[in-house]
């Protein structure tokens, strides 16, 4: 897995990148439009309170009819729960809609990610999805449950308020209207610094995350080598360039504050000293004088929100470039617009001059497999043996689309594996890897993973379930708090090492393939439970077609033949009695396996 963050895509405009969130908002664009029309009429609301005054002013207290204080009084009023319900109206129309696009576009993330192949989970780090699919859709959410509506509302509101204080007075108006450019100014200068500090601090964030996440899923090893310190300066050190990067942010918008509250005080200022001189000249009415300051005050908030409102609108432009970065990323693994279909299956492997390069790999270097040509009949265990890097895993992950061929072809019955659709390809090869990977739920949903079709509180998955666990040698399971009903911990790190293998092993044998596919995933047992494993696979394989990496000799005995990989190349393949006598390479690997053997029981 990479160190470094994925590249940043070319830059768009702020209102193209927010505007390609609106798949996920289209259903709910009307409640979203309503609430920004509610906003309008809600400061709308907060601007009549002004007219109110004027009148009261220039009407009964000019004239001294006090009658008329008390309708005015009730107006005032009206006017103020008018607008504490149409808050609440507001805050109605957009909080639902606002998490139901969240989780939009969460399961959309997550069935992305579900979909693109091992190569680009190979290539992110998994802290930097984590924060995408957390902290970036959360950003989002806010935003529209409160940003968007609030920056074009405000925007809207003050078109609105400045056409209203030139009804009263185009002078003062006026002067306040170009008293006021200079914040447009400035806010235009705090996007272009702001956006780049904002997308640094969020990359940070997916850093600091994959270091916490490293941290905890290597505790072990951690203590083991004493190294929690270095791993605690290594936080520190990320966890010290992120607070750097969060004070440069806030200083950008203190800065930025600075300017949204001054320039209105200065427009207050300047508008005061002239709405003096025009209501002494008679030109303005005392009225519509407190008035025009009144309306003002109003309008200061939605001036002044333009800062952070206009902090958020980037963050959330930053946080919707992260995550269609993701949802962008080209599958290249993908169904057959016309998929194939095995109508028989009978579990016949081939390798078809198979070629395979990574995509990143540097011009001018080898093929990582080259020309593969290797048959395995239906029934037949074909051992594949090599030294360590000759490309024996990449070999296996090809069977089931994990990667694709470069060049060449991988077919079973006949049909080439890219015809197929990856949930029938996978459904009739199932594999069991050396590094045990299992899931924070029960044995039985991790045994029964591959069989969606079984109701797991059924007798036959109870049988499938049992046969499996027999064939894996893991009794332990019934010694267990609730058996097989017992929830393990995180990639069942609550087990050991052997107790997982035996459960993936359980998991590919439950799924009962056509092609079974083994990466060495006996290399955690001791001897007397991999004999018994091995011959519980023997009643497996007798029927069913598998391709067995081998590290040990014991699992080599296991195979009908044996296919010998030697730098990217199948250089033999026979029985291993023939290959013995004749292959000094292949003798060369079998007796380095028997040293391994031979050190790991020395160890244990």
């Amino acid at each position: 897995m990479s160190d470094r963050s994925p590249t940043p895509a070319p830059p768009r405009g702020t209102v193209r990148t927010l505007a390609r969130i609106l798949p996920f908002v289209r259903p709910y664009l009307g409640r979203v439009v309503t609430s920004l029309f509610v906003y309008v009429a809600l400061v709308i609301v907060s601007l009549s309170v002004p007219v109110v005054l004027q009148w009261i002013i220039d009407g009964p207290l000019a004239s001294g009819d006090t009658s008329q204080l008390w309708p005015a009084a009730g107006v005032v009023l009206a006017l103020g729960v008018a607008e504490g319900g149409l808050i609440m109206v507001r805050r109605w129309l957009v909080l639902t809609p606002s998490t139901h696009i969240e989780a939009g576009m969460r399961g959309s993330l997550y069935a992305k990610l579900q979909d693109l192949p091992v190569a680009f989970h190979d290539r992110w780090q998994s802290g930097q999805l984590l924060s995408r699919a957390m902290g970036d859709l959360g950003t989002i959410r806010r935003w529209l449950a409160f940003g968007a509506i609030l920056l074009v509302g405000n925007v809207l509101v003050i078109i609105i308020g400045f056409g209203i204080l030139f009804v009263w007075s185009w002078q003062l108006g006026l002067l306040f209207l170009i008293a006021s450019l200079p914040m447009w100014f400035v806010s235009y200068r705090f996007e272009r610094r702001f956006s780049i500090v904002s997308r640094r601090a969020q990359d940070q964030q997916g850093d600091l995350a994959t270091a916490v996440e490293e941290s905890v899923h290597g505790i072990r090893v951690l203590k083991a080598f004493g190294r929690g310190g270095h791993s605690l300066e290594r936080f520190l050190r990320q966890a010290e360039e992120l607070r750097g990067t969060e004070l440069e942010k806030a200083r950008a918008i203190a800065q930025l504050w600075l300017w949204l509250l001054l320039i209105p005080d200065v427009a207050f200022a300047l508008s005061l000293f002239g709405g003096v001189l025009l209501a002494a000249s008679g030109e303005l009415t005392v009225g519509a004088l407190i008035a025009f300051f009144a309306a003002a005050a109003v309008l200061r908030w939605p001036i002044e929100s333009i800062g952070w409102l206009l902090s958020m609108t980037f963050e959330t432009r930053t946080a919707v470039e992260r995550l269609y970065e993701v949802l962008d990323e080209p599958d290249l693994i993908r169904d057959p617009e016309h998929p194939a279909t095995i109508a028989q299956p009978r579990g016949r492997l081939v390798f078809d001059h198979v070629h395979f390069r990574y995509q990143d790999a540097l011009p001018g270097v080898p093929d990582l497999l080259d020309d593969i040509v290797l048959e395995i009949e239906p029934g037949e265990t074909m051992a594949l043996v090599g030294l360590t890097g000759s490309g024996k895993t990449t070999l296996t992950a090809l069977t089931t689309r994990l990667y694709d061929v470069s060049e060449g072809a991988v077919r079973l019955d006949g049909v080439d594996v890219r015809e197929l659709t990856r949930e029938e390809l996978r459904a009739r090869i199932a594999m069991a890897f050396e590094e045990a990977t299992l899931f924070s739920a029960s044995v039985r949903e991790n045994v029964l993973l591959g069989r969606p079709e079984l109701d797991l509180a059924s007798a036959e998955a109870d049988a499938v379930l049992a046969e499996a666990l027999d064939i894996a040698q893991a009794d332990f399971v019934a010694a267990l708090p609730q058996g097989a009903d017992t929830t393990i911990g995180e990639e069942g790190l609550s087990l050991s090492g052997g107790q997982r293998q035996r459960i993936a092993l359980a998991r590919a044998v439950a799924a009962r393939p056509s092609v079974l596919v083994l990466d060495d995933p006996l290399s955690a047992l001791d001897v007397d439970t991999e004999a018994r494993v091995e011959a519980g696979l023997r009643r497996v394989l007798a029927d069913t077609t598998a391709l067995v990496v081998a590290h040990r000799p014991s699992t080599v005995m296991l195979a009908d033949r044996v296919a010998l990989l030697e730098n990217g190349r199948i250089t033999d393949v026979g029985r291993h009695s023939e290959l013995l006598a004749r292959n000094e390479h292949y003798r060369f690997v079998i007796s380095s396996l028997d040293e391994d053997r031979a050190t790991e029981e020395v160890t244990a």
